[in-house]
């Protein structure tokens, strides 16, 4: 086979018929272009989703939760123990929220080589007072340097540092919505209350601003010393502990180890998030689907043109036969066709696609609900180009080949007596 001859007959098929060629290159290249642009910002907007909810979300949540005891005392009696036993109005058992010994437990998943980090808390009820109104609220007391490097709680702070916290006892870090509500700014002062009537006065170091509304009209952060001073406690009063692993596959077994050794509730990461996992799952499966969908639109242009092609050069074909080419090299030459059509509108389509996502990447994006989010989130993984490229080649190989098995097939004897 000589393919010098036959690359150099596929050009001068492809230049005759510069307009057909140019149309199914075109085709190509929108349906690879479509797909890459789609696909990198669907998929970065998913990405941006996921980050902002791994990011605030604990791999591991420990906490002591109040709840009923599961066995109430009628049904620890022997008299009592095979009758069906109807409870009404059960309370639930009096105990305090706080984790019992919190040190050691904090001590020891340190020390587990499954374990990135771990943070303590303490969540205080309180009233953010202006003149003579209350507004409710949550204090998170926490280790606000390692909230930083665990929970990149710092690109949520749009008004001063994390750092200013950490060395201000008095300080707060105020939710942007109460801030708003109480016209208040970094440098000013605060006044909070307990629910047992305490009166403490906080400086505002920084204000934070998660993008749900709900949090930021509620919560703030202070250091974790000032919190439990705010409720009057110790040093080993902790409410919660929030654990970051390495991998978070461990997430499940850890949650289940921690609820058996220390009898507390630990929430893994998935449980936490079950509803927003399926609704990643769902965005991902529509994306991957419409991307499919338009390569697929693309392959049957690319084959009708083609298809068209070959009728028209039906003479080409009975001229080439009958000038000593087999069957074999004319489905050659016109396969060769549609892999440099593939092959040339499949480069363009990448860098028009790649164009177009960088041109999305700098278009500005700005909302209160993300504040630290300039422009629209674009995914530049090279796989995507990976998979256009070879889907390109593909598509434009089968377009090419089923009607090239038709053209090895014609009888030149037929077309010319046609003639």
């Amino acid at each position: 086979m000589n393919w010098p001859v036959i690359l150099s007959i596929s050009k001068t098929h492809l230049l005759s018929r510069v307009k057909q060629s140019v149309i199914a290159a075109l085709g190509v290249t929108f349906g690879i272009g479509t797909f890459i642009i789609l696909v990198s910002f669907m998929t970065g907007l998913n990405q941006l989703l996921d980050n902002l909810i791994l990011d605030r979300t604990p791999h591991v949540h420990i906490y002591n939760e109040i709840k009923p005891s599961e066995q109430q005392p009628v049904e620890l009696m022997e008299g009592f123990a095979g009758d069906i036993n109807i409870f009404h109005s059960v309370k639930p058992k009096q105990n305090q929220e706080r984790i019992h010994n919190a040190l050691p437990i904090l001590d020891y998943l340190r020390h587990d080589p499954r374990v990135r980090g771990v943070t303590p808390q303490v969540k205080a009820q309180v009233f953010y007072v202006a003149g003579s109104i209350k507004l409710n609220g949550i204090i998170n007391g926490v280790d606000i340097m390692e909230e930083v490097r665990l929970f990149n709680i710092g690109d949520y702070i749009v008004k001063g540092e994390p750092q200013n916290l950490a060395r201000n006892d008095n300080g707060i870090l105020l939710g942007a919505g109460i801030a708003k509500k109480m016209s208040l700014d970094v440098g000013d002062k605060l006044q909070i209350t307990t629910a047992t009537g305490d009166l403490f006065q906080l400086k505002v170091v920084g204000l934070y601003q998660s993008g749900l509304a709900e949090i930021d009209n509620v919560q703030s952060y202070t250091n974790l010393k000032t919190a439990q001073r705010i409720l009057g406690e110790g040093n080993n009063y902790i409410t919660d502990i929030n654990v970051k692993l390495h991998n978070i596959e461990e997430a499940v077994p850890m949650s289940e180890e921690i609820r058996e050794q220390y009898n507390l509730t630990a929430v893994d990461i998935n449980t936490a998030n079950a509803q927003f996992e399926t609704g990643t799952t769902i965005r991902n499966i529509i994306t991957y689907a419409v991307s499919i969908t338009l390569l697929i639109v693309a392959g049957f242009g690319i084959y009708n043109i083609l298809n068209m092609m070959i009728y028209e050069k039906m003479n080409d074909i009975a001229i080439l036969k009958a000038t000593g080419f087999s069957g074999r090299d004319v489905k050659m030459i016109f396969i060769s066709q549609a892999m440099l059509i593939g092959v040339v509108g499949g480069v363009v389509g990448l860098i028009f696609g790649y164009f177009i996502s960088v041109l999305i990447d700098h278009t500005p994006f700005e909302t209160e609900a993300l504040p630290t989010i300039k422009t629209f989130p674009v995914n530049f993984n090279p796989a995507y180009y990976l998979i256009g490229i070879v889907f390109a080649v593909v598509s434009t190989f089968l377009a090419g080949y089923l009607p090239a098995r038709r053209a090895e097939h014609i009888d030149p004897v037929e077309i010319i007596r046609g003639q």
